[in-house]
């Protein structure tokens, strides 16, 4: 995007509902209530994997009231007695557990739900959540709107990195936890629905429109989205076969359309860098949302708050690969997002009439110490609040281009392949990637990724400004 954040979960006064018939389970011990990430500690939840996302919505923009039904398949990590969901704001309703009737505490954003029956290890359970209310987006610390964003006309700008998917439906809160997912919503006629994956249904009944989409592939809570207005929608497919389902907002639909006709263009040119695309469906959300400053990488189709230029198309369709079918294991290794996918944009540029990645290096490296870019170490932001700062893209592609150097174009075009296959739908860590490196090129790189990834500052000697380079413009995307 182009700002970016974290929630503060700040704490609020406890909730206890007591449902009807449910009773502390004789065995297990209580999940953590958080994943473990060093920046987020409450994000997440510890016990148990979420397997699959059955969401059914209904929205209506008129009030902004959205109801809901969250139906959640997963598998027991450990012996359990209770588990938590994130979830801000929202009434819930009813929660229950194969079926019966659960105990629930809300604290905060947490909500902890004890079953009748204790869950061991391993065992495949089934929770529904039942809820409703207005939903409110999260305000970052860098005071960006995060989650479901409700415009005046009642229409829905839905982006959740990092951690406003609790704002629309319960969920295991952090990339640790990928999921497939359905998504159902059912809005008033003339307005359309858009989630992730591919559209398997549409129909009418009522005076109101139900949307039916379904997310094969592993996804992060962050990467769902239901975004909601009165679009234009075009439906076409790639050479290859690939279904393209573009939503657009009338407003934008004119300055869009030339830089989405190239989609095809850009999966197809990713593709052949890191390997086949990796979902079955692409396209994009345009939405008319001048106030938020950033798109995300939406997984399979990502949301532009406007009509985006073609940088900005090449860096939110760049991960799919890097950070939507390779996620993160911490939010502290954000560069492995940003920086490869503002990387991309360098090697789209140079290879259409554009400067050479050298070029744009130098650029920044001509930059005085003072400058954002040396602010922080880009693969140790420090925290939540600057995970979406210069350094993890502007000097996260430094790396790679340091890197390509050390080790030469065929090498590392192909740790860019490896990398994506070996940890496709999965998750990859810092750690890994430097070994991947190290392995491939046979080369002892330790120095390279102190000075560029760990070091404060501004290197002493980056590199000499490129002759006529102008001072390039730090981009900032989801």
């Amino acid at each position: 995007m182009i700002t970016r954040r974290l929630l503060a979960l700040a704490a609020t006064p406890v909730l206890a509902v007591l449902l009807a018939g449910a009773s502390q389970g004789d065995g297990g011990t209580p999940g953590a209530a958080g994943a473990g990430d060093p920046y987020f500690p409450q994000s997440g939840d510890g016990g148990y994997h979420v397997v699959h996302y059955g969401l059914t919505l209904a929205y209506t923009p008129a009030t902004r009231l959205l109801e809901g039904s969250a139906q959640l398949t997963s598998t027991a990590t450990q012996d359990l007695s209770s588990f938590d969901l994130d979830l801000s704001g929202l009434t819930v309703s009813a929660v229950t557990v194969d079926g019966k009737p659960a105990a629930v505490r809300r604290t905060g954003v947490k909500l902890q739900v004890t079953p009748a029956d204790w869950l061991p290890k391993g065992r495949t359970f089934h929770t529904t959540v039942e809820y409703r209310g207005v939903p409110v987006s999260i305000t970052d610390p860098d005071n960006a709107a995060d989650g479901w964003i409700a415009q005046p006309d009642g229409s829905v700008f839905v982006a959740g990195e990092p951690q406003g998917a609790m704002t629309w439906f319960p969920s295991n809160n952090h990339p640790l936890d990928k999921s497939a997912y359905d998504i159902t919503v059912t809005v008033p006629d003339g307005w359309t629905a858009v989630g992730n994956g591919r559209l398997l249904s549409q129909r009418s009944s009522g005076g109101r429109s139900t949307f039916s989409w379904h997310q094969a592939r592993p996804m992060a809570a962050y990467l769902a989205t239901a975004a909601i207005g009165r679009f234009q929608v075009a439906q076409t497919w790639t050479a290859a076969g690939l279904p393209v389902y573009n939503a657009v907002d009338p407003r934008e639909a004119k300055a869009a359309a030339p830089v989405l006709a190239q989609l095809p263009d850009v999966i197809a040119w990713e593709s052949s860098l890191f390997g086949a695309y990796p979902f079955d469906a692409a396209g994009a959300i345009v939405e008319h949302v001048p106030t938020v400053d950033y798109a995300l990488e939406t997984q399979s189709r990502p949301i532009y708050n406007v009509a985006p230029d073609i940088d900005t198309l090449v860096h939110e369709t760049a991960h799919q690969w890097f950070g939507d079918s390779v996620s993160l294991e911490s939010w502290r290794d954000i560069w492995l997002n940003e920086g490869f996918a503002t990387y991309t944009e360098w090697l789209w540029d140079a290879d259409h009439g554009g400067p050479g990645t050298a070029q744009r290096f130098a650029q920044y490296a001509a930059l005085p110490a003072g400058d954002d870019v040396w602010a922080f170490p880009p693969g140790d932001p420090g925290d939540g609040a600057h995970l979406f700062a210069t350094p993890p893209y502007a000097r996260g592609a430094m790396v790679l281009e340091q890197l390509r150097r050390a080790v030469g174009d065929p090498v590392f075009f192909g740790i860019l392949k490896s990398w994506a296959a070996e940890h496709r739908y999965g998750h990859g860590d810092t750690a890994g990637f430097v070994a991947l490196c190290e392995t491939r090129s046979g080369k002892d790189l330790d120095g390279l990724f102190a000075t560029w990834l760990y070091g404060q500052g501004k290197p002493a000697q980056p590199g000499a400004p490129a002759p006529g380079g102008a001072t390039p413009t730090v981009r900032h995307h989801a």
